[in-house]
């Protein structure tokens, strides 16, 4: 996949970025991705965020890292945290806004090393693009943590997309995306919503626990898992 994604925020870091980053789907009429989401600083973030962030602790792998702006605060606040993005260009900019340790690697292939909390913001967990993924995902991610270790992340229940009329086949919050920036386009890419049932079924079939950390009115959550050994 092209790195549209990466250069869309390079452009917008660097003040060149005065084209709109969209996101087209299959669902309804494209979006556009607000590129400053990715510069928030804390005072900007919602609750979600700042109680997720409040609950890292120990050595920390933030997956899906963006432009680092989690990773700055953790930082700040004393942890030893790793970005990990598999944008090379949003790896350039973490280390240009000041992120000491930033890595473009895949989450699925990476095993350098071990943590004591696993975090994923903004519906990182959609990376994961299906249910199946999901399941492998939480195995690898496993033998990435310390014992006593956690798994941080947050997503949403999308079924009011459908009206009540829930695709068959397949599960709901597999969607499909792409990415179109200055007159380019990725392939298109799956993304995962799951919703907290769902969620808890498949974390229990892997091994793990989860806890409900924050939910709010629009059915989002935050939720922390960790491995039942």
């Amino acid at each position: 996949m092209k790195d549209i994604f990466g250069q869309a925020l390079f452009d917008h870091f660097k003040n060149a970025g005065k084209h709109k980053l969209w996101i087209n789907n299959t669902y309804g009429p494209k979006e556009e991705m607000p590129l400053d989401a990715y510069f928030r600083t804390e005072e900007e973030m919602p609750d979600l965020e700042l109680i997720a962030l409040n609950k890292c602790h120990g050595k920390v792998l933030d997956i899906g890292a963006g432009a680092g702006s989690h990773a700055l605060i953790l930082q700040d606040k004393g942890l030893e945290i790793t970005a990990l993005d598999i944008s090379g260009l949003a790896v350039t900019v973490m280390l240009q806004r000041g992120v000491k340790h930033a890595i473009a690697k895949d989450i699925f292939t990476y095993q350098a090393d071990k943590y004591d909390t696993l975090l994923l913001m903004m519906n990182g967990i959609g990376l994961c693009g299906t249910i199946q993924q999901l399941h492998l995902f939480l195995r690898h991610t496993k033998t990435l943590l310390n014992k006593g270790g956690q798994l941080l992340f947050d997503s949403s229940d999308i079924a009011y997309l459908y009206e009540g009329d829930l695709p068959q086949g397949e599960y709901y919050g597999e969607l499909l995306y792409q990415y179109a920036y200055k007159g380019k386009k990725t392939d298109w890419f799956k993304w995962l919503y799951i919703d907290h049932e769902k969620l808890k079924a498949v974390a229990a079939e892997e091994g793990w626990v989860t806890e409900l950390l924050y939910e709010d009115d629009m059915d989002q959550y935050l939720v922390r898992l960790t491995p039942v050994n």
